[in-house]
């Protein structure tokens, strides 16, 4: 980028907070208090992210007369549900295109499900009144290069073979900048009902008032230090107590699980997002935007951008920065590499909005997994379930999750259980250096690729071949 543009990138940012926007709202519920002591619960959860709270929920809509308890080491919705860019999406596996890929003679149920497990999560908003800006907008994936079109068309062409294309539109140039307008945008697939926007951080305090409303005990600022099993049932340690639980669900996703076997399964990978200030009627009169539609471009390397309730644009994505034996801090969730690199692409997209500000700049962790969508288990003969590896879509699919853990914690056989998705697990990563190095030569050739026309190396295609990837 030229030193000119690239001066006008850097003020873009130059107020910008270092902190999730939807984090940053006076409306932000005060912390339950800390465990201290000893308690007893028929289920323990682990975890006061979207997974956790939607376990503990739903474990009560289930069973009103089950004793339950959450903890959460920080507050809830504090990780990864209340930094990410609130698109809720049906697909529970990262996608149409690798749930065809990984399991085909299922992908007709996964979908089903997905889309269930979407509207049920409408539901909920609505019987809990959880003011989170719910707009089922869908999704448009959009080219910004001549092979992604040509993807998009194939991937169209595709779902219409399965009969999954029914609510999906494909647009051309014009019909997209119709929609939103750049003048990168060369077309884009309009996913209409499979993806809803909203309020990551929002909905995750309107399920914890839920939890509240329904006699969960929610305890906030509790680590959970060890697990071990209990006679009958588990015993989990925290910093001031213990808990002795019948059965336990872990939701910590990103965080190392207390099942120290599935370490190995996830990396974190650190993502990073934009928030500007609201668009004036004429900047948003120059963009369009009208029915609010998620976006996506269609990179290896890819940008997620969407309109916000008070007319912001969030812009995140593109880099995926995964950091040497896994490390987690405070401190990686700023970048500002990152965010000014983010900035450039901004204006390269939007020209038409030279000059407006980011008002925030965050960053935070995902959980990837190999396969890029969940899996599922237990541990400790049954006692305790898990679900984790969402690789950056799960503020849909963990509402699936938690109600996979139930099942198997209650030992039932479902129409969940008995998917090779939830039977299976991914490949492990392997352990350092060979973590990293394999990492790095993977986002370095997807760069290659997205610069060469789409075409996949030799290391991506054997990477293709054995079902190992890196994404978020």
């Amino acid at each position: 980028m030229a030193p000119v543009a690239m001066r006008s990138a850097a003020r873009s940012l130059s107020g910008a907070k270092p902190l999730s926007f939807w984090l940053d709202d006076p409306a932000r519920p005060a912390p339950e208090p800390s465990l201290t002591g000893d308690e007893r619960c028929d289920l323990l959860v682990v975890g006061g992210g979207y997974s956790g709270l939607w376990t503990a929920l739903i474990a009560k809509e289930r069973d009103p007369q089950r004793d339950v308890v959450l903890i959460e080491a920080n507050e809830v919705g504090w990780a990864a549900s209340g930094r990410n860019g609130g698109f809720c999406a049906a697909s529970l596996t990262h996608g149409l295109g690798n749930g065809i890929a990984r399991w085909p003679e299922e992908i007709k149920k996964l979908e089903e499900l997905g889309e269930k497990n979407l509207d049920a999560i409408e539901e909920a908003v609505r019987k809990y009144r959880i003011d989170c800006a719910f707009e089922r907008t869908g999704e448009i994936d959009v080219a910004t290069e001549p092979h992604q079109l040509q993807e998009l068309h194939e991937m169209y062409e595709e779902a219409d073979g399965l009969g999954l294309a029914e609510h999906m539109e494909l647009l051309d140039a014009d019909a997209m900048r119709a929609e939103v307008d750049s003048p990168t945008f060369l077309g884009g697939l309009w996913d209409k009902r499979g993806v809803a926007m909203l309020n990551p951080a929002k909905l995750a305090w309107g399920l914890k008032r839920a939890c509240l409303d329904l006699g969960v005990r929610v305890y906030e600022n509790t680590k959970a230090t060890q697990l071990a099993s209990d006679g009958n049932g588990t015993a989990v340690r925290t910093p001031y107590g213990r808990i002795f639980a019948r059965r336990a669900a872990l939701g910590t996703n990103v965080f190392p699980s207390l099942v120290k076997r599935l370490r190995h399964f996830t990396v974190p990978v650190y993502d990073y997002a934009l928030m500007t200030e609201p668009l004036t009627e004429e900047q948003l009169a120059a963009v369009g935007w009208r029915n609010r539609a998620g976006l996506g471009d269609s990179a290896n390397q890819f940008h997620y951008f969407r309109i916000s309730e008070d007319n912001r644009i969030l812009w995140g994505g593109y880099d995926a920065v995964y950091h040497f034996g896994g490390r987690l801090s405070g401190e990686l969730d700023s970048r500002p590499e990152t965010f000014l690199k983010l900035a450039e692409h901004f204006f390269t997209c939007f020209p038409q909005l030279e000059g407006l500000r980011f008002t925030h700049a965050w960053g935070g962790a995902i959980d990837t997994c190999t396969r890029f969508s969940a899996f599922f288990g237990t541990a400790h003969a049954g006692k305790v379930a898990y679900a984790a590896g969402y690789t950056g879509l799960g503020v849909g699919a963990t509402r699936f999750g938690a109600e996979v853990m139930l099942d198997l914690l209650d030992g039932r056989r479902t129409e969940r259980t008995e998917l090779e998705m939830v039977r299976s697990k991914p490949l492990p990563f392997p352990p350092e250096p060979i973590a990293w190095a394999g990492i790095e030569i993977t986002k370095r050739s997807m760069a290659r690729s997205d610069d060469n026309g789409g075409r996949r190396n030799l290391w991506l295609k054997a990477m293709d071949k054995v079902g190992l990837g890196f994404d978020s």
